[in-house]
């Protein structure tokens, strides 16, 4: 049985971490242990620090990290890297809730002694009644559809712990990670039935500035790694939205104005990286993607 670290790095999340927290340890274990949760809290200017600290009170396997200083998500994953223990490390993003069973469901291909990374699947909360969240939503079902069959991990991963670093230059912390398994000859596995609740933006200059950083990350991975992950490839997107497509009006309209915003924001994302030679390392927080329940 495989004992498990699991790190979650936050910056002002007092609205969801104690939640996180409290569906974590209430998770069931089949497959693994839980062995530590280390939240890795950078420059806080909120209670997220404090709620931990009440946690640990009665939690001994909960431990924190304190930056006084915000450097971006990945150097805070390379502080928790540095202190895992566990055989498995899982991340999860501080803003996202999983669903009962959805860690130990994603632990339990790690049986297989050639994979090395899982990913689950990432289902929005965001309503399909407006526009951006059929957007948002839209955005994840692609992600779904091409993971089926070519995996890309993303906001509640699980990778085997040989990993002592990552990339501090990169925006795309799980596609580096996806970067250094499949270089090192392990295999990714998608595992759909780990369902993780996460939130969109919900005014498009949010889904804009968070896809536009997202495109200068990937692009910056490509140029940096040479990797690339599944879900930048326009052939495959094009080809799997064409097979899910649904064919109402209103959906029809609804996706050509949602592809031409990913567009415009993988523009913009090649801009910053190319013309004004900047990686979103430390990114502005959408902060419609933290007021949820």
């Amino acid at each position: 049985m495989f004992d498990l670290s699991l790190g979650i790095m936050a910056y002002n999340e007092e609205g969801g971490i104690g939640r996180l927290l409290d569906a974590l340890l209430k998770e069931a274990f089949v497959h693994a242990r839980l062995k530590e949760i280390v939240v890795v809290a950078s420059g806080c200017t909120d209670r997220t620090e404090a709620i931990v600290r009440d946690f640990m009170k009665n939690e001994p396997r909960i431990h924190l990290i304190a930056e006084s200083q915000r450097k971006g998500k990945a150097s805070a994953i390379n502080h928790f890297l540095s202190t895992a223990s566990g055989d498995i490390c899982v991340l999860e993003s501080a803003d996202t809730r999983p669903e009962a069973g959805a860690i130990d469901k994603l632990v339990a291909p790690f049986a297989f002694s050639g994979v090395g990374m899982t990913g689950g699947r990432p289902i929005p909360v965001n309503p399909t009644d407006t526009f951006i969240g059929y957007a948002v939503n839209l955005m994840w079902s692609l992600h779904h559809a091409i993971s089926l069959t070519n995996p890309k991990l993303g906001e509640l991963i699980a990778f085997r712990n040989f990993i002592k670093k990552i990339p501090e230059d990169t925006a795309v912390d799980e596609a580096s990670i996806e970067a250094i398994v499949t270089q090192a000859g392990y295999q990714l596995r998608y595992v759909p039935e780990a369902v993780v609740r996460n939130k969109g933006p919900e005014n498009i200059k949010e889904f804009i500035r968070q896809r536009r950083r997202i495109a200068a990350g990937h692009k910056h991975l490509l140029k940096e790694e040479g990797y690339q992950v599944n879900t930048m490839d326009l052939l495959r997107i094009l080809k799997t939205l064409i097979q899910w497509q649904s064919w109402k009006v209103k959906d029809i309209v609804w996706t050509l104005v949602a592809i031409s915003l990913e567009a415009a924001a993988r523009v913009l994302g090649n801009l910053d990286l190319h013309v004004r030679k900047q990686v979103p390392v430390v990114w502005e927080i959408s902060t419609s993607t933290k007021t949820w329940n």
